[in-house]
């Protein structure tokens, strides 16, 4: 009998579950995601974006392991590591780390490690298996602005009701999660293995960086 494999020596083999929980946010708004582990930190931020909700607006950071990982800033104070770091390498034994998006709303994601475990050639990964609630709108004040965007719209009476309204477009449920509109319309629809364009964006298989955008603005 051949020697099986032992797949968390193969980092190729290797997928990651995670648990992605938005801080400071009630109720809460979390995402299950299964990962490759040789995913780039960089490439790992454009899946959260997708599975979130974001839109690829602001910069970004991963807290991991006492370590930061950002893309250079001729602001920072101390050194950052690379985004180029594939997941395993960077997360290594810890269970816990941090993604840091839009410095000014101040978005913080508690990211658990649930599972590493062997590649399922069933899956089409990255996969999204799981989740409640929608992202806030971008820009919105952060978790104080986002509560008191949610009692505005809630609110007919309230003077800016229709203001707000109007401002995220006519319509927002809080309530909304829907995971196979994530995989099937924006992460399946990535070409992965490809390099990302100048603006940092991953591309569909037909190249076509519209529909992307399309996708992620709808």
């Amino acid at each position: 009998m051949a020697k099986k494999t032992d797949f968390k020596k193969r980092p190729q083999d290797q997928i990651f579950t995670l648990h992605i929980s938005l801080e400071d946010v009630s109720p809460s708004v979390w995402r299950r995601l299964m990962v490759p582990g040789l995913f780039t930190l960089d490439k790992l931020h454009s899946v959260l974006q997708m599975v979130m909700g974001w839109q690829m607006s602001h910069r970004y950071d991963f807290e991991i392991n006492k370590e930061r990982y950002a893309a250079p800033d001729d602001f920072d104070e101390t050194k950052v590591k690379s985004l180029a770091a594939s997941l395993t390498a960077a997360v290594k034994e810890q269970k816990t780390f941090f993604y840091n998006y839009d410095f000014g709303d101040s978005w913080r994601h508690k990211i658990t490690v649930e599972e590493i475990q062997a590649r399922d050639e069933a899956f089409n990964y990255p996969i999204c298996i799981g989740g409640e609630n929608a992202c806030p709108p971008e820009d919105c004040g952060g978790a104080p602005g986002f509560d008191e965007l949610k009692k505005t719209l809630a609110d007919k009476k309230s003077f800016d009701h229709q203001e707000m309204l109007q401002w995220v477009g006519g319509y927002f449920d809080p309530k909304s999660f829907d995971a196979n509109r994530i995989n099937r319309d924006m992460l399946w629809m990535i070409d992965w293995n490809r390099e990302p364009n100048d603006q940092g964006l991953y591309l569909p298989f037909n190249g076509e960086e519209s529909e992307l955008r399309n996708g992620m603005d709808s």
